[in-house]
């Protein structure tokens, strides 16, 4: 999979979001959609997100950390443990977060954290400038 150049067309990008929290999932893919023109294909779990991944191709991932079963930190590293999943890239979308723990996982490669509760508003804007995505140029 190849990245979107920064300035591709928005209803050319896809995005994965993977939240166990229903709620979540239907702000942030209605912003995204809405607000930013993109793709949103969500996914309520873990593993039904990696399975997506693969089924999907997604541009990018906003993954939430805290899930059962298979949490976001579980999710990057099996992105990362395969070649063909290990360069799309990943934005965190948390409620809780060590320090510590998002500076070791920005070092292999998450592009940002968003952390919850975020402004709907301004959502797609804050996803755009960790991905690199010039928003203001579309």
């Amino acid at each position: 999979m190849t990245a979107l150049s920064a300035t591709s067309s928005p209803a050319s990008r896809q995005i994965l979001l993977i939240d166990d929290e229903p709620d979540v999932r239907l702000v942030v893919q209605t912003c995204l959609e809405k607000l930013a023109g993109w793709m949103v294909i969500s996914a309520a779990s873990g593993e039904e997100g990696l399975l997506k991944v693969y089924s999907e191709k997604p541009d990018a991932i906003v993954l939430d950390i805290m899930m059962p079963i298979m949490d976001g930190y579980m999710v990057l590293e099996a992105l990362l443990a395969k070649p063909e999943t290990q360069s799309i890239p990943v934005v965190f979308l948390t409620a809780k977060a060590n320090s510590s723990e998002l500076d070791q996982y920005k070092a292999l490669g998450v592009k940002g954290t968003i952390r919850k509760p975020f402004n709907p508003l301004t959502l797609h804007r804050e996803i755009a400038a960790a991905l690199g995505w010039d928003f203001d140029t579309w």
